[in-house]
């Protein structure tokens, strides 16, 4: 594999599999864990305020989970060796909470919609007691899904690598990452305008992709806060050096089964700097201009450095 996956990608990921299952098999004794996790409308009488992290690890069927955790894999490993474990965690959940919060006020306006279609006279300030009157109804509002936190992530992968070209369904060529995630910003935005009543929270997805945007863009500019070009360059000079160890116990090897001539040691010697002057050169290019200033055969030759057993 180009890279194995990281510590906190690779727990949400467990951790979502066995809530799903989890799900199915407590539902067959009787007990919605949906229902008990999933995030509530404030004003329901099932509300409670830890929904807003739990409401993240449940999923209504395998499509919903399968679509989740491929989005996860495929963007949160690269983002998550990019920032690091605590960093990435921190905005996964931070995303997550904020999609939720927006979901919350995104049902407080169709709540109070829906009680001005009947009586026109409500004043806003009324709904609230409407509410407190109708709370078990209410329990019917409830939100599950990695969506927010997924759609964040991937927010995150278009505004780091915004010219990576990317293959996905169903573009017939290639992408660039910055396109990629603009065309889902608009399709949840006319899709959550368009109240198309398809069981999607797409105030959701769009929540999370607010509150990933305004962190990013706060970490940019507070370098000292832990968000800065800093931990980028920390992984690729993980890879350099991932690549050194490799080299030298490759050249071992090879002394070894050449009987240690030294006209042998040379050659290899002689490669081995070659290959990284050529590493560090690429190194520096991003140092420079940034990862998306390499070409292909220099993020090539970057990845296939680092995981050559």
């Amino acid at each position: 594999m180009m890279f194995r996956i990281p510590t906190i990608t690779k727990n949400l990921l467990i951790i979502n599999l066995i809530a799903f299952f989890a799900t199915f098999v407590l539902q067959l004794r009787g007990f919605d864990l949906a229902n008990v996790g999933g995030l509530h409308f404030f004003m329901a009488s099932d509300f409670h305020l830890y929904q807003l992290v739990t409401y993240l690890f449940l999923h209504a069927n395998f499509m919903h989970i399968l679509s989740n955790m491929f989005g996860l894999w495929m963007f949160g490993c690269v983002i998550e060796n990019v920032w690091g474990p605590k960093k990435f965690l921190f905005y996964y959940i931070s995303c997550g909470i904020g999609a939720g919060l927006l979901q919350e006020i995104a049902q407080l306006g169709s709540f109070y919609m829906m009680i001005s279609e009947q009586d026109p006279s409500v004043s806003f300030g009324e709904i609230f007691a409407i509410g407190q009157q109708l709370s078990h109804q209410l329990n019917a509002w409830t939100t599950i899904g990695a969506s927010g936190a997924v759609y964040a992530v991937i927010l995150a992968f278009g505004m780091t690598f915004p010219n990576e070209r990317l293959f996905i369904i169903p573009f017939p060529f290639p992408i660039k990452a910055k396109w990629f995630v603009l065309f889902y910003v608009a399709i949840e935005f006319f899709s959550a305008l368009g109240s198309s009543g398809d069981g999607v929270a797409h105030t959701a997805h769009l929540g999370g992709m607010l509150f990933g945007f305004l962190m990013i863009r706060y970490w940019n500019r507070h370098p000292s806060s832990g968000f800065d070009r800093g931990r980028g360059q920390q992984f690729f000079e993980n890879l350099k050096r991932n690549f050194e160890q490799r080299q030298q116990q490759r050249g071992n090897n090879m002394h070894a089964e050449r009987g240690g001539s030294k006209e042998d040691d040379r050659e290899f010697n002689a490669r081995k700097h070659q290959n990284q002057e050529e590493i560090d050169a690429i190194l520096d290019k991003i140092r420079k201009s940034g990862y998306d200033s390499l070409t292909k055969e220099e993020k090539k030759k970057l990845f296939d450095a680092s995981n050559q057993r």
